[in-house]
């Protein structure tokens, strides 16, 4: 406001204020009050005005604001407020719509649009977006900080570019080799003839790159890269990959199959977008056990082979490597939680217990999350609870959520698989996370973790768990209980030191027998009362044997737990001329399939195509919505699709 302005505003006041002194001053108190009223008219006059002026500036206001806020929940793409945590605290309906959840208020947004990095939005930089492929559709994901008082909170905006994208899309498809066992080939060929085997790799896989006109280059020992049309590939995927066969066909003196791990990416809108999918795609193969191809177009992943036997190749170089970051994290950690995945079997619990007491002895609180269904671990959990000591271990979900902060770290042992982790919102709600596992590598990873100790090629995460702890202290405190619960773990999934054992896994068997586990207290965990064993019994009786595979499937009756599922699987290796056989029940409203094989037949990838996972001899799944005979029928369909060697 200028000066003209506020003598104009004010003059007029003034002069009348100063009249009516000088009438009152001069004892004309009558026309120095009349002065006066008139003042006082002027004022009221012109405060009615003000508050007019004001009322119609509010009303504008608001009416701007309700406009803005209509079209915010009408704008035409997605748009989400979370706070810096990343829970959703407001979606208009776009986003309501690509979500296809009915809830999504205080859901993390993480669990909704997989591939976000919550980083990126937090640093809310005038220039920060990001691509994300998210339903069979690319968004262009910018954001925007808000302050609430003393509260945070970003908007986040999703713009569909698919059509951009699918005229950007490369023609040009990456694929990664790598001869998976190139070292432990070549230590099994006598010296004269490793340069033969060495060379013969080398001829295969230019001559492969010929044949596909694709440019290729060596860039280790034994890993390669290659561009290649994506005609060529699609021809490939379709004849699959003929390569690994090839490979496997060499002999030069060498006493062990080459095997190739594989990794391609396409369907990127760019090479360096393909290079980062097929460098996923490798990383997927080698943890799933290696001899087989990853194919990562987008979000999609298909996968080809993987039925050779694993071979153990770790080396303890690694596990102390692992222990030595895990317990830096750990002190750098307020409060520490175990979280397993659903159904917790003795691996699983075993490994928990065993890894909590070592965190306590580093000086650290640490708590377990067990959730209700207990079956599988009741009897080394009764166990437990007649010490006082573990009084304090457990802790429900519920209270895990309450208390769990931005300094906390999350360990996940004995699952990396989204599906069937005990509660997969708390996980991505923190922060801070490792993962240890030995389960191949699914599709279906958990992301942001800070370590990731994936070992395909222990037998179980209580072995892991066993040589861990061991490099985390010095010397070791575990109680008998503690170290007979590791054991018990080994023990089951080894199926008594009979699957998947190698040099490794007796040296942590013997660790622990040397602490004082006792085996006649481990067998104990693992014999049936009479009742389950007449169970397991009839579930064997109904077996479907095809002699045309060697396969064999049973159906469990009615009310029974997964534990004897799994138990009545197992069984069903004890009879002659089964090379694999599959255990059905109805539990609740849920068909739960586990499946077991002596080696010649992958039930890993057979049910995988079901939803689920594990381990080539031991795998397991979970179907809904189906009767047991239409998921017999697509049992049926995978074992046919999945009984030879790379299919």
């Amino acid at each position: 406001m200028n000066k003209s302005e506020i003598l104009k505003r004010y003059l007029k006041p003034m002069t009348l204020i100063i009249i009516s002194i000088l009438f009152w001053y001069y004892d004309y108190k009558m026309i120095g009050a009349a002065v006066f009223l008139i003042f006082l008219i002027n004022n009221f006059y012109l405060l009615q005005m003000y508050w007019r002026k004001d009322n119609d500036k509010r009303k504008f206001i608001d009416d701007i604001n309700k406009s803005i806020s209509d079209n915010m929940c009408n704008i035409p793409f997605p748009i989400v407020l979370i706070n810096n945590t990343g829970d959703i605290a407001w979606s208009n309906e776009r986003f309501n719509d690509i979500a296809k959840r009915e809830e999504l208020l205080n859901k993390n947004i993480l669990s909704v649009a997989r591939g976000l990095s919550l980083d990126k939005v937090l640093e809310n930089k005038a220039d920060s977006h990001q691509r994300l492929k998210y339903d069979g559709k690319v968004y262009d994901v910018h954001s925007t900080k808000l302050n609430n008082n003393s509260e945070e909170y970003y908007l986040i905006y999703f713009n569909d570019i698919s059509n951009i994208f699918d005229l950007e899309k490369t023609k040009e498809s990456i694929v990664h080799i790598e001869v998976d066992n190139l070292n432990e080939a070549l230590d099994t060929t006598e010296e004269n003839s490793r340069p033969l085997v060495v060379a013969e790799v080398e001829r295969c896989i230019n001559a492969y790159a010929h044949k596909l006109n694709a440019m290729i280059k060596k860039y280790d020992t034994n890993k390669y890269v290659l561009s290649v049309n994506d005609k060529s590939v699609e021809k490939e995927i379709s004849n699959k990959f003929p390569i690994l066969e090839e490979i496997s066909k060499i002999d030069k003196g060498n006493k062990l199959e080459v095997t190739l791990s594989i990794g391609v990416g396409r369907g990127g809108i760019s090479p360096l977008e393909n290079d980062n999918f097929a460098t996923v795609a490798k990383e997927l193969a080698l943890g799933r056990g290696g001899d087989q191809v990853v194919i990562k177009d987008n979000e999609n992943i298909k996968i080809i082979g993987g039925n050779t036997k694993e071979i153990e190749k770790r080396t303890r170089v690694r596990a102390r490597v692992i222990s030595h970051a895990l317990k830096e994290l750990i002190y750098e950690s307020e409060k520490i939680y175990i979280i397993g995945h659903r159904n917790p079997d003795m691996d699983c619990f075993g490994s928990a217990v065993a890894l909590a007491s070592t965190i306590r002895q580093l000086g650290k609180d640490c708590s377990i999350i067990l959730g209700n269904d207990t079956v599988p671990i009741n009897y080394f959990l009764d166990r437990l609870k007649r010490d006082v000591k573990y009084n304090d271990y457990f802790i429900s979900l519920d209270d895990a959520n309450r208390y769990i902060d931005d300094n906390d770290l999350v360990i996940v042992v004995d699952v990396h698989n989204r599906s069937y982790v005990e509660n997969i919102d708390f996980i991505e709600k923190s922060k801070r996370k490792v993962i240890i596992d030995h389960h191949r590598r699914s599709p279906d990873m958990i992301g942001g973790a800070l370590l990731n100790y994936i070992e395909v090629y222990a037998s179980s995460t209580s072995e892991m768990i066993t040589e861990v702890i061991q490099y985390m202290l010095k010397d070791p405190k575990l109680t008998q209980t503690e170290a007979e619960g590791l054991l018990a773990g080994i023990y089951m999934d080894t199926k008594g030191f009979s699957f998947k054992t190698g040099v490794r896994t007796f040296e942590a068997a013997s660790f622990l027998r040397n602490i004082g586990a006792d085996t006649i207290e481990v067998k104990k965990m693992f014999t049936d009362n009479l009742e389950d064993y007449l169970l397991i019994a009839e579930t064997i009786k109904s077996a479907k044997v095809n002699p045309s595979n060697n396969t064999a499937i049973a159906v469990c009756p009615d009310n029974v737990d997964t534990v004897i599922v799994a138990k009545s699987a197992d069984e069903m290796l004890n009879i002659s001329g089964i090379l694999a056989g599959f255990v059905l029940a109805k539990i609740n409203d849920d068909i739960y399939i586990s499946g077991r094989s002596v080696g010649d037949i992958n039930v890993q990838v057979v049910l995988e195509e079901l939803g689920g996972g594990g381990h080539m001899n031991i795998a397991g799944t979970k179907m809904s919505g189906l009767t047991i005979e239409e998921v017999i029928e697509k049992l049926e369909e995978s074992i046919k699709k999945h009984l030879k060697v790379g299919e």
